[in-house]
Parts: C-alpha cells; structure tokens; sequence
C-alpha cells in the first residue's frame, strides 16, 4: 500500500528552545488506516500534526503528499489544506466566526466554493454531525463538547483525505467522547484517513489499526497496532501503560484464553 503522506528526515526546533521538537523523522502515514500516535507530553506529538498541515516550516527534510513534495508558496499551502484537515486540543484556537453556521460557512468560502455548494456542504455536514438545532447559536454559548463537534465538522465540511487530530477527547466526559468516536467511525467508513495523537493508551488499544510511538522528538514504533499492543515490553520501555483491559485479560485463567485473542472492548468478551 502506497503511503499518502510521507515525512522523510524531518527535523523542526522551535525558536529560543535548545533542543529538537522533532529530530530527523521519517515516517508514512499509509491510507484508510485509522493511526494513533502515541507518547507523553512534550514528546512531538502536536508539533507532528501541525508540520503535517503545513503550518511550520521544516528545518530539514522533506514532507511528501502522494510522492509530490511540500512546497511553502501559499498557492500550494492552499492546496495542501484542502488535502489536509487538522482539529486543535483547544477548539476555541480554530472557531473564529460568531455562529456555528458561520465558522462552518467561513472555511468553506476560503475554498472559492461557489454560494450553493457553500449551501449544500453546510446543509449536509449539520445534519451529518446533528448540528441543526444549533446553526444559529452563538459558539460563545456552546459547552465544550459542542464546539469541539463544530470544530471537526467545519474540517469536514472541507472534503479532506487525511484528517489529523490532536488530543481529540481532551476535556470531555464519557459520554461526548462515545459520540465523538460515533463520529469518527462514520468519517472513517466514508473514505477519509484519520490520524489521533493522544496519550491515552486504552483509546488507542480500543480504536487504531496502526500505532506510532514518539519519544523526545524520535520514531520509536511504526507498526500495526496488534503488533505493538503484543509487546507488553515495548509498552513499557516507554512508560506509556498497559492498556486497562489487557491488564484485565492477562490476569484471567490460560485456559480462558486459550485460543481467543484479547478483546479490544469490555462489551466484546466472550470467552
């Protein structure tokens, strides 16, 4: 499978800081895959996303979309972010307009889009992400729960390939990050690419089919998650935790086990 997006030998150092936020990484972020990058905070992870979508320029290296390279005119960084859509941790740090309809409207006409396809997008992603009821609310009075929804459909709205996000359930409870996945499960099974960073390793057991590990700025994993998640040792070399329902797993009877491999859900035992 040829990878969509492709970082080769990237390194970025942001100003009066003495080290590498990213130091010399290469890594493919392969189509239809459903990646979580993992690591503590501080380790790159959001930096990763941003150089992704553009927003910095690299130091060294070369990021690649389809095998064609990233190129900072702001013709091609137009393009690229068409491709390309990125949520925040914070979604306050990307809704800029007064009302929902308004945010959502506001990035598609940065698209040149004429007016009624500017309509229909806007009709079809609030009815597609149950933000009817709120087209006209002010986003100042929006919990945080909802913005983040407005932030990720105003992204979709755009049509993109690739969907990056950044700490997507940060902030919110149970019950918002069950509905969020909802979400991302219907974006998924519609065509498009996601990648998450997050430190919560239960959520990446549960949801990714591929997992990157990034340390101080470095590689360290790139693997199918079932690989990754089999090498309890790897797990901890990193200090990132085992996930709750391995742990539980591990701890039952082997002739439970036997010939059944670990659930990725506690509502999927059946042993």
């Amino acid at each position: 499978m040829s990878p969509l997006l492709e970082l080769q030998g990237v390194s970025y150092t942001y100003p009066s800081t003495p080290h590498p936020a990213i130091q010399n990484l290469t890594l493919s972020i392969l189509a239809g895959k459903k990646t979580v990058i993992l690591g503590h905070n501080g380790c790159g992870k959001s930096t990763l996303l941003l150089l992704a979508d553009g927003l910095f320029p690299i130091h060294t290296g070369t990021i690649y979309w389809k095998g064609e390279p990233l190129r900072y005119h702001p013709s091609i960084l137009n393009l690229w972010r068409q491709r390309i859509g990125l949520t925040f941790q914070d979604p306050e740090q990307q809704l800029i307009a007064a009302t929902v309809a308004e945010d959502i409207s506001y990035g598609l006409f940065n698209l040149s889009l004429p007016k009624t396809e500017v309509a229909l997008r806007l009709h079809q992603v609030l009815i597609d992400f149950s933000l009817q009821d709120l087209a006209d609310r002010p986003l100042h009075q929006l919990s945080l729960g909802q913005k983040r929804r407005v932030a990720l459909a105003g992204v979709i709205a755009r049509k993109p390939e690739l969907v990056l996000l950044d700490e997507p359930t940060a902030y919110l409870d149970r019950w918002q990050t069950h509905h969020l996945f909802k979400e991302l499960e219907r974006i998924h099974t519609n065509g498009t690419t996601l990648v998450m960073a997050t430190h919560d390793i239960d959520l990446a057991y549960a949801w990714a089919d591929w997992v990157v590990v990034l340390h101080e700025g470095q590689l360290m994993v790139s693997q199918p998650a079932l690989q990754v998640f089999s090498q309890l040792e790897v797990l901890k070399q990193f200090r990132l935790g085992i996930p709750l329902i391995l742990e539980y797993w591990n701890s039952l009877p082997d002739e439970w086990r036997k010939n059944h491999l670990p659930p990725r859900w506690f509502d999927r035992f059946n042993i």
